[in-house]
């Protein structure tokens, strides 16, 4: 686990480096660092999302990952919680602000093979395995701090969804990783990839897109990947 707290404390560190750093800039430089964080977002989702080898995978994971989100409503849920956040901190920023925030960087944070590989190979004690989380927590220490320039204090929040995705996958590496096979780690990047995607367009374009519906998607990758084989 001594992986995954390095990489929860760098989430935590950067987001705050972030959030002291949008204190000290004026907003149409915040806005500009925004829409450019958002064009480099959209490029790491359309990099990730051709790991993808069957595009029927995806299309089934998102059409009936998305109809179960939205019969869920997982967005509002969520920015029900951001609205708590919000009020509870009192630190100026609307429901909305911080839901994005947290939502944004739990997936940029926990979508990957860099987060799904390194977590298993470190419960298993792979060699390498902490090497593969450090690697990673370099990585979102800075992309916490710019996420958390961007939009703000809900970031800082991501950091407890890193310590339990990461953290579970650690502790039950020995259970799932005959099912977390190389074939299910690609569909799964490439399905949170198209996540991640959505994500950017929001930042860039303000698209609205209730990414947060698309949530179950990741969950049913290894289902269809089976199904399909």
């Amino acid at each position: 686990m001594i992986g995954v707290i390095v990489n929860v404390l760098t989430v935590v560190v950067g987001s705050i480096i972030g959030i002291l750093f949008k204190k000290g800039i004026p907003e149409k430089i915040t806005k500009t660092i925004m829409t450019g964080l958002g064009l480099c977002v959209i490029y790491i989702g359309v990099d990730g999302a051709l790991e993808g080898s069957n595009p029927i995978i995806a299309v089934v994971c998102m059409a009936v990952g998305g109809g179960i989100g939205a019969l869920l409503n997982i967005n509002k849920q969520i920015n029900r919680l951001g609205d708590f956040i919000a009020s509870r901190f009192k630190n100026g920023e609307g429901q909305s602000t911080v839901a994005e925030g947290f939502v944004s960087a739990s997936l940029m944070f926990c979508v990957g093979a860099m987060a799904i590989v390194g977590s298993l190979n470190s419960g298993l004690g792979v060699p390498g395995g902490l090497e593969m989380i450090y690697t990673k927590s370099v990585l979102d220490l800075i992309s916490s701090a710019l996420l958390a320039a961007s939009l703000g204090f809900g970031v800082i929040f991501s950091a407890a969804f890193v310590l339990v995705f990461q953290g579970s996958l650690v502790l039950l590496a020995e259970v799932i990783q005959p099912f977390l096979t190389a074939t299910v780690i690609s569909e799964i990047t490439c399905v949170g990839s198209l996540l991640i995607i959505g994500l950017g367009l929001n930042l860039t374009c303000n698209a609205k897109i209730k990414v947060a519906n698309y949530m179950p998607a990741l969950v049913l990758v290894p289902v269809v990947v089976w199904v399909m084989s």
